[in-house]
């Protein structure tokens, strides 16, 4: 997933903001169908950590390959190990929720990303919730209660590992926003496409320790034998790669606040995908917890407007 960059890493660029938008709307995207290659590649017998770990290690190289002439702004602190951490346990839950969960459920549980977004800027960065705030994380909390409680549990609670590993990506989604809002304020001299190379780094460094503690490896080096498997992850990776560069361009030329509406765009593409792909479907209960959570996300945007 991309991060949203901090107001000090805003350029002046003197392209129209409808081709910003177009950017966001194209990276989004990505992520809403990035799910269904994953699940072809665990069908093959691949795993969905070890496909993460390797997408993750081949866009990492490919980005450092396509960025290093901006290697020389990079700057070590905590921040960056700390930011990987985070972006690497975002991806490994995203990608682990989606293959063994049902799509839907999982994406909008990590959409309550605004929830410990705004809780962990309070707590890391100092800035005021406000009473705006303190409604639309009641309106989020009260969409993820009426989804899950049409769960077989009968209690709002996530019902599956699937479900847990959505709503914990989601948590290290929003640690990954504040911390590379940090990193921006910090090490403002940094090019932020920095952050893209620490990103995919920390999925590969994540996802080889969670393919050894999750998936079952014995039937990696047959899935490895196929030319199919290595065609596939080569073009996952140089597709997250353009989708995190585009969303990185667009986030550069438009309010941090019109971006983050855009990118819930990324549901309404895992929306349809899903329905088209897979037999899933989601009850009316489901479906209206659920746009609790999008319409919190909408107004948590919205908010911002000055």
């Amino acid at each position: 997933m991309t991060a949203i960059v901090s107001p000090a890493d805003a350029t002046t660029h003197p392209e129209p903001q409808w081709t910003a938008a177009l950017f966001i709307l194209l990276g989004a995207s990505v992520w809403g169908i990035s799910w269904y290659p994953y699940r072809l590649l665990a069908g093959w017998g691949l795993g969905s950590m070890v496909a993460s770990s390797m997408t993750g290690a081949a866009a990492a190289i490919l980005a450092a390959v396509l960025l290093r002439r901006h290697f020389h702004t990079f700057q070590w602190s905590w921040l960056i190990p700390a930011l990987g951490l985070a972006a690497g346990v975002t991806n490994a839950g995203f990608v682990w929720g989606t293959v063994h969960g049902t799509v839907m459920r999982v994406l909008l549980l990590f959409y309550l990303t605004p929830v410990w977004t705004a809780l962990l800027a309070r707590l890391w960065l100092h800035e005021r919730l406000g009473w705006r705030g303190g409604v639309l994380l009641a309106l989020a909390l009260s969409g993820a209660v009426m989804m899950l409680w049409s769960g077989d549990a009968g209690t709002p609670w996530p019902g599956s590992a699937a479900e847990w590993a959505g709503l914990i990506a989601g948590f290290a989604f929003a640690c990954n926003n504040v911390l590379s809002r940090l990193v921006g304020q910090r090490h403002p001299t940094m090019r932020p496409e920095m952050r893209t190379v620490v990103v995919f780094t920390g999925c590969a460094c994540v996802g080889f320790p969670a393919a050894l503690l999750f998936d079952g490896v014995r039937a990696v080096p047959a899935a490895l034998a196929q030319g199919t498997t290595w065609i596939l992850v080569a073009a996952m990776a140089c597709v997250l790669v353009g989708g995190n560069a585009l969303v990185q361009r667009g986030l550069q030329r438009l309010p941090a606040n019109r971006a983050a509406l855009l990118m819930l765009f990324e549901i309404v593409v895992a929306a349809v995908s899903s329905a088209l792909l897979t037999s899933e479907t989601l009850s009316a209960h489901e479906m209206a917890g659920g746009a609790c959570i999008i319409l919190a996300g909408a107004l948590s945007g919205l908010s911002r407007r000055k």
